[in-house]
């Protein structure tokens, strides 16, 4: 048996796909991002500006959330020292869940070490505690989701992608009896758009369901202490649980939920990714808290967001670039082919200094390859023009259609 055949043969296959990931040496410049430094394979090193980073808001630098980190390394040290149970429990982690709790609204947060960690120990854990329970899904939900319900080894339905219409269709096929679950997220990141929440709580309501909502790319950028687009909607006390992440907009690390006191009890005490996982270093902790304290009353730099977030899709439909546009902060420019999109985002690198990674199948569907840009408000006036000259030369370089896929 020739087990490196089949590996070569699997790599192979994703480079001629021309979908290989290949992971840049890149170094933030503290202070100075979304100026940061990229290390050549060969070693060289040329100054370069991050255009694809979830930092959304600059607040990795942010002076509040640095000098909590680093009191907090003083006082603790580096690791935690266990899980939660063992001794991994802090009073950093303990205030950063009640921040978070009181951020949502929720009796309780339960803090995992990445969103991910806790979409997944979440949603898989919710069959035990509920036996039968049915989820319905939406087909564009993040990978942590699908895994978390896969894991849970229960019923599950896909509805279409923000179709309520079908949402109601599959729930009416199901008994009346069984309890059911509704996950979906408030922004979903590829592609930029909403979800109807308001729409799936009427029918969680009328189907007796809970809801879970994921949001992961929402949470610290809107609302007005950043609560997400539950809280900007006034929908928070709706949804049952609440996942978030501390590695976007608060630009630290660690995700979470938020829900009831008695769901969150019930939860950190049964799932395996949160029992056997070594809790977030202190520091980590502590700058967290101190990042969401300081978003729940700065609203500056969510409104400096948004007007970048415009500045540059005005921009861009200027020059016809296919970019979808929901209103929210994220921009996919589509490309359609991987080749040229990874081609593309080697040359804007190589050539101008501009990072934004190829967004490629399984992440999107064939077809719908793009580069996601995500402007900050630590991007500025001359950035935003080096980056739409840059991709207004290499657009008609590369032969690539003009015409706006959605308005």
């Amino acid at each position: 048996m020739n087990y490196d055949e089949y590996i070569d043969n699997a790599l192979n296959r994703l480079h001629e796909e021309g979908r290989y990931r290949v992971f840049q040496n890149i170094r933030r410049k503290n202070q100075q991002f979304p100026n940061a430094i990229w290390t050549k394979p060969d070693g060289e090193t040329k100054d370069i500006t991050v255009w694809c980073g979830n930092d959304y808001l600059g607040m990795g630098q942010h002076s509040v959330v640095l000098d909590a980190l680093k009191h907090a390394a003083d006082q603790a040290g580096a690791g935690s020292g266990g899980t939660r149970n063992i001794s991994g429990h802090t009073c950093f982690h303990h205030d950063l869940e009640t921040e978070l709790a009181d951020l949502h609204q929720k009796e309780r947060a339960v803090l995992f070490t990445s969103a991910y960690n806790a979409n997944e120990a979440t949603l898989s854990v919710l069959p035990k505690l509920f036996p039968g329970l049915i989820i319905l899904s939406d087909e564009l939900n993040h990978a942590s989701m699908i895994e978390g319900i896969r894991h849970g080894f229960c019923e599950k339905h896909v509805f279409r992608h923000n179709d309520v219409a079908h949402l109601r269709d599959v729930l009416e096929t199901l008994p009346a009896d069984a309890p059911k679950l509704i996950a979906f997220e408030s922004l979903y990141s590829m592609d930029g758009d909403f979800g109807p929440i308001e729409a799936i709580c009427d029918l969680a309501d009328e189907f007796n369901a809970l809801t879970y909502i994921d949001e992961v790319h929402a949470v610290g950028l809107y609302g007005p202490r950043g609560g997400g687009i539950t809280e900007r909607d006034n929908l928070a006390h709706r949804i049952d649980i609440i996942n978030g992440t501390l590695a976007k907009a608060y630009g630290v690390m660690g995700g979470y939920i938020a829900t009831s006191d008695k769901l969150a009890d019930a939860i950190r005490s049964y799932a395996p990714g949160f029992i056997f996982t070594t809790s977030l270093p202190p520091a980590i902790a502590a700058a967290a808290a101190a990042s969401v304290a300081h978003l729940k009353s700065d609203n500056s730099l969510r409104i400096a967001h948004q007007a970048k977030a415009k500045q540059l899709k005005d921009r861009l439909r200027a020059l016809n670039l296919p970019l979808d546009d929901h209103g929210s902060h994220i921009i996919p420019v589509h490309v359609g082919n991987p080749v040229k999109c990874k081609m593309l985002s080697d040359m804007l690198l190589d050539e101008h200094g501009l990072y934004v990674q190829p967004i490629n199948f399984p992440t999107v569907p064939r077809g719908t390859e793009r580069l996601r840009f995500t402007p900050s408000p630590v991007h500025t006036d001359a950035m935003i023009n080096d980056l739409v000259t840059a991709l207004d030369g290499l657009w008609q370089h590369c032969a690539l259609n003009r015409m706006e896929l959605s308005a």
